[in-house]
């Protein structure tokens, strides 16, 4: 297969990466920095695009895995946190970053035979589990979920493949040392989640482990 993941310099996003390889697959990865066999993409103003379009070229792209993300809110205080930066910043990351670099690769995507798209969400974009807080990543992270599930359907016709996963609370620079699984565990799960991704499953708002989130 061919393989598109962004934010691929560290954490879940290499782990994946690394996972792919082993298995044979080409990779092609992004990082807001590049270097290291990364291209530069910087999803809060979308410089380095093109350059991920001139990279997959005339090929396809078989998966597409939007992993990149930000939570610049974290431990912000209600009276006096949550600037208006912060809201932009996370926007543009977390909810227009995946639609963009899908709407930017949606003809490598159509070249493949029945292309899917995964998009890295969180838990925490639940509107059903809403326990307050973090205000900006939650609604970020619950934008990317309604744009996967309108691209479910827009996409359908082509044979694409659209779903949105929550990683889990995962011990990463994101998550802290405190948190719940390990890298190795949130991203074989999650592979395991991308394989089984079909047109039947397109849509869904799914964990590393084949639990359903409520919307």
């Amino acid at each position: 297969m061919r393989i598109v993941i962004t934010g691929a310099s560290r954490g879940i996003g290499a782990a994946i990466a690394d996972i792919y390889r082993t298995r044979g697959d080409e990779v092609i990865g992004t990082s807001t920095k590049g270097g290291d066999g990364l291209i530069a993409l910087d999803l809060a103003c979308g410089q380095g695009m093109a350059d991920l379009v001139a990279a997959v070229g005339d090929g396809p792209v078989d998966l597409l895995i939007c992993n990149a993300g930000v939570f610049p809110d974290k431990g912000n205080d209600l009276a006096t946190g949550y600037g208006a930066d912060l809201w932009a910043q996370s926007m543009a990351v977390n909810a227009a970053g995946p639609f963009l670099t899908i709407q930017a690769l949606l003809p490598a995507l159509k070249r493949a035979d029945a292309a899917k798209v995964a998009v890295i969400a969180s838990a925490m974009g639940s509107q059903e589990r809403a326990p307050g807080g973090a205000y900006i990543y939650r609604a970020s992270k619950a934008a990317a979920v309604n744009v996967v599930r309108n691209l479910a359907q827009d996409l359908r016709p082509d044979g694409i493949s659209v779903a949105a996963y929550h990683p889990g609370w995962v011990r990463t620079d994101m998550g802290g040392a405190g948190a719940d699984i390990s890298v190795e565990e949130s991203s074989t799960g999650l592979v395991a989640e991308f394989d089984a991704l079909d047109l039947n499953r397109s849509g869904a708002f799914r964990d590393y482990a084949g639990v359903d989130i409520p919307l």
